[in-house]
């Protein structure tokens, strides 16, 4: 049976993939997620309802954010990695909505999957079926062979991690059991390290630290050539305590790699035992398509008049260089 996209019985699509499933998690937490919730986020009824209290008074207080503050799935989303912390969700908040406003080539405008179909198309981006040892998702960025800058440019590159962590987001089962990242850079090339600057990788390296509201359980780099020494030395400087004790650098010792994350959850070409063969990005892409207008829906949260004057701007800005697209009607 081809690989392709299905429906269950409520319209959620799934693809099947050897004896497994790729899926979004989006129903709440039970059993082992709920015990997990209980010890590690400390969490009980009680917490949340005071947390989601205190979360929203401090979302009301703060000008210009426009959020849907009685949808308690949505505040719980970055509420339930801080431990219900109010304070320290809404500070990491505030930076997630405040860098689309800063940085809106990279995260104001078109982070839907439909804005960046083509990356998960090339397979550059990739999610497992399967959850690691602590329950957390396992995304799997291609920085190498299957990277073709002129197909898909870093900035691209960047959005495409932003839908990534919204999907994080979204599910239950990842805001608790976190989220791991596998980077293959296995063909990296000179032409793959000069697409970085010093300042990009400031960018994305504050963004992960500073804006990200997820569990990033660890960050993986397998089959890195000698050429990664340089690629590294430009990120090295930006990396504070918290990237640096979730950095693993493995090579081509995937066994190293399977004692992270788990042997039966990763495939046979990482050493792994699931069944899970290799399937097109562009299956991927399809099944995020369902959610695409939940992703819009995204795009309109936020300080969300700033991004509005934002796009204005840029707008004239373009029609002043004589560069817009203009439509010409006929003479009556």
């Amino acid at each position: 049976m081809p690989i392709c996209v299905e429906t269950d019985n409520d319209g959620v699509p799934f693809v099947t993939l050897g004896s497994h499933q790729l899926r979004l998690d989006l129903e709440e937490i039970s059993g082992e997620f709920e015990e997990r919730a209980k010890t590690e986020l400390l969490e009980t009824p009680e917490r949340i309802q005071e947390g989601l209290k205190k979360f929203r008074e401090l979302i009301n207080a703060e000008k210009g954010l426009n959020l849907p503050i009685d949808d308690d799935k949505f505040l719980l989303k970055f509420l339930r990695p801080f431990k219900c912390n109010a304070e320290q969700a809404f500070k990491m908040m505030k930076k997630f909505y405040r860098f689309k406003v800063k940085n809106p080539k990279y995260g104001g405008l078109h982070v839907t999957p439909e804005g960046v179909r083509h990356v998960f198309d090339s397979e550059v981006f990739m999610f497992l079926p399967t959850r690691s040892l602590y329950g957390g998702r396992i995304m799997i960025i291609n920085a190498g062979t299957k990277w073709k800058p002129k197909e898909v440019p870093l900035v691209d590159m960047f959005r495409s991690i932003m839908v990534s962590i919204e999907i994080a987001m979204m599910e239950p089962k990842t805001q608790v059991g976190g989220a791991n990242v596998i980077i293959d850079l296995e063909g990296l090339s000179l032409t793959h390290v000069y697409q970085f600057s010093p300042s990009m990788a400031k960018l994305i390296v504050d963004w992960v630290q500073e804006c990200a509201p997820v569990r990033l359980r660890g960050i993986h780099i397998i089959n890195q050539p000698y050429l990664f020494s340089m690629l590294y030395a430009l990120f090295k400087p930006f990396l504070g305590e918290y990237l640096k004790k979730r950095l693993s650098f493995h090579g081509t010792d995937y066994k190293s790699l399977c004692d992270k994350i788990g042997e039966s959850s990763l495939p046979r070409k990482f050493a792994g035992t699931a069944d899970i063969p290799d399937y097109p990005g562009s299956i991927f892409s399809e099944m995020l398509f369902y959610y695409q207008n939940k992703f819009q829906d995204f795009y309109n949260y936020g300080y969300i008049a700033e991004l509005n004057d934002i796009q204005l701007t840029s707008d004239e800005s373009v029609k002043s260089n004589g560069t817009s697209i203009k439509t010409c009607s006929k003479a009556g």
